[in-house]
């Protein structure tokens, strides 16, 4: 349990700019910053970010909060883990009880596989730099391959002992459970001959008794390579078998398997380490493996990721497209180096990407060219060589071509890649240059763009359909963990204005030296009056959550230098500190730089036209209740006159409240 004190100096502490800037490139916009959201497939920057509100929001999907909030949203955790991230990030003790057996047996499943990568992560890291045969077979290898112990620091590499059950026993005699260690791939179970699971007692058929241990290391033997997702949590592991090893041996590498905390297709190796280069330099370069990125970290290029041979996914592509849309695929040049550049290529074309392509000479890997050169040299040879990938595709694809119809079937396939550009000016700028490249007549490569384009628009939009179907499901989980969508259906516009008067000016007065029954003199506040409205003739907001938040308003507004908006944006309650991050900002103040003051009387004008305005809903609400039930009453004429004399009274009311607002009388 944090208290409010502690999470009162982490607020105070959090500069939401870095916060979100550790996930999404973000530019300046007057006294504000935006970027691409990352809670909805974003194509133009609609996410702003407030530093002097110190909240942010997106005015396309309506998503936003403060920092704590967008944690929670972003990365699928709780409002105690969000603010640990962020005592972390500004070096802030927090000093929580321990918990007790029951509160540990309640933590998540997804945190509990987090807890245990992270131990793992350490262990081999220790094992590597402490134990023994750590030393001399593991730190030999990094050696071997010119790694320096600053960056095995920054990549917390590792190593697992050679004896296949070291790292499942003291896991166990650490206390963390076997259900995790397997379900994070880092042990797996062992069967017998009828596929059971062994047991202490079974024996063997030697006549020995059976192994203590019921898992097996994964990794054991093997180099160990930690996967960081984009925030620094530990997800995966990669294991190498050392190059003695390797002799006749397929697969050198293995990898985690899929988990409730992994997936390989939506995360890409060095993106934490990455991230910040990748935004200084505005440009990514996508390497294959892990010792691309190690190697060429080491010579001075930060902004690195590998997809580690798979296909680039959309999923990994939206990731980098919040850090840059300029992307240079760095592979060897050799035929699989051809291949692994020619994958995935339409899809970061599709996404707005810049692509371009450098091969680096036979016999080198961007591993073995880093080691050999400055970060300088690395980064000259870049610029001289690399080449837009339509440029590269046409020359690898019509080299040598002299058959007619091979010819065509290559022009055909660089025009695909044209046509899937979104921005116009670009894919026109492409079809020019293909036209003159190819000699061939720019208004035929037009008309077939446009084939392209009109063939497939039916499945682009079938395909966008169902991502937003499948994105909207998701999205819901990440963008409203706490359920606050659920809890505001019912209420009323009004309601939602008069909250979010509260939470902006809850404390500013509108009444000033009022004479109470004993002849002194008050002053009240804007949640002061409008509880004090409401609460003559009992009225409340329909949203449990809204009564709270104008209980809690009166309540402090006796506290010296209370302020309502700083107090529920950092409410402890995720709940209130959401709605008061998207009630709190405006489309209208994220794009001025002034904001004319408004005068007490202004506030106390729209304050009195919303109750008004919120009484006038409750008596039509009512008054349509009165229909409802004259339509029920069938021949009990008692209950008619009844209802009829209500509903007279009640449409008086109305008529009243319609003077008190200066509209028209309905009669």
């Amino acid at each position: 349990m944090i208290d409010r004190a502690t999470v009162d100096k982490i607020m105070e502490a959090t500069n939401i700019v870095d916060v979100v800037g550790e996930f999404v490139n973000l530019r300046k916009a007057g006294v504000n910053y935006k970027g691409l959201c990352p809670f909805h497939d974003d194509k133009t920057p609609s996410f702003m970010v407030s530093p002097a509100r110190q909240i942010c929001k997106c005015f396309a999907c309506g998503e936003g909060g403060n920092a704590v909030n967008f944690l929670m949203k972003h990365e699928q955790i709780t409002y105690p883990e969000a603010l640990r991230w962020l005592a972390k990030k500004y070096n802030i003790e927090i000093q929580e009880r321990e918990l007790t057996d029951d509160e540990k047996r309640e933590q998540s499943e997804r945190e509990s596989m987090f807890v245990v990568n992270e131990w793992a992560c350490q262990y081999f890291h220790e094992i590597l730099k402490n134990d023994v045969d750590g030393l001399a077979i593991g730190k030999q290898y990094f050696r071997s391959r010119g790694i320096r112990d600053d960056i095995i620091e920054k990549f917390q590499l590792g190593f697992a002992l050679n004896k296949r059950d070291a790292l499942a026993n003291e896991a166990k005699r650490k206390g963390y459970k076997e259900e995790f260690l397997i379900k994070t791939g880092l042990c797996y179970e062992v069967r017998n001959e009828k596929g059971e699971m062994r047991n202490e007692n079974e024996e063997m058929t030697n006549g020995t008794s059976a192994q203590t241990s019921l898992l097996k290391d994964r990794f054991a033997g093997r180099a160990i390579f930690p996967w960081l997702n984009v925030s620094g949590k530990v997800v995966a592991f990669g294991g190498r078998k050392l190059d003695s090893a390797t002799k006749g041996v397929q697969q050198k590498y293995v990898n985690s398997p899929d988990s409730e905390i992994y997936h390989k297709e939506r995360e890409l190796y060095g993106i934490y380490q990455a991230k910040k280069a990748i935004v200084k330099e505005d440009c990514v370069y996508m390497v294959e493996g892990y010792t691309d990125v190690i190697a060429m970290h080491q010579c001075g290029l930060e902004n690195v990721v590998a997809n580690s041979g798979t296909a680039l996914s959309i999923h990994q592509i939206k990731l980098l497209r919040r850090f840059t849309p300029n992307i240079v695929l760095l592979y060897d040049g050799d035929e699989a180096g051809i291949h692994a550049a020619m994958r995935g290529t339409d899809m970061l074309l599709q996404e707005g990407m810049n692509v371009k392509v450098l091969l680096l000479p036979d016999g080198d890997d961007p591993d073995s060219f880093a080691r050999k050169h400055t970060a300088q040299q690395f980064k000259e040879y870049i610029e001289q060589h690399q080449t837009d990938f339509i440029q590269f595709k046409t020359e690898l694809m019509l080299k040598n071509v002299k058959d007619p119809i091979k010819r065509a079937e290559a022009i055909n396939s660089i025009v695909r890649s044209v046509s899937v550009i979104p921005d116009p000016i670009v894919r026109a700028t492409y079809i020019t240059e293909c036209a003159r490249r190819l000699d061939v007549d720019e208004r035929t490569l037009i008309t077939q763009t446009n084939k392209f384009i009109a063939g497939d628009r039916e499945e682009l939009r079938k395909v966008a359909e169902r991502e937003d179907r499948q994105q909207g499901s998701g999205q819901q989980d990440i963008a409203d963990p706490i359920g606050l969508h659920t809890s505001l259906e019912q209420t009323t516009e009004v309601e939602r204005l008069l909250i979010q008067n509260i939470i902006r000016h809850g404390d500013e007065i509108i009444f000033s030296d009022l004479e109470a029954e004993d002849g002194s003199t008050i002053n009240l506040n804007v949640a002061q009056y409008i509880d004090f409205d409401l609460g003559q003739d009992g009225l409340a907001f329909s949203s449990e959550l809204y009564n709270r938040v104008l209980k809690e308003a009166v309540d402090h507004s006796y506290e010296q230098g209370f302020k309502a908006d700083r107090y529920f944006m950092q409410h402890p309650d995720p709940q209130i500190s959401q709605l008061a991050a998207r009630l709190g900002i405006d489309s209208h103040q994220l794009s001025h730089i002034f904001e004319k003051e408004e005068s007490q009387n202004d506030l106390r004008q729209r304050i009195q036209h919303l109750i008004l305005d919120f009484r006038m809903d409750i008596v039509n609400q009512h008054m349509k209740d009165i229909q409802r039930q004259l339509k029920d009453a069938g021949s009990d004429m008692k209950l008619i006159r009844e209802l009829m004399d209500e509903y007279k009274s009640t449409q008086e009311l109305r008529n009243a409240l319609a003077r008190q607002r200066g509209s028209d009388v309905i009669v």
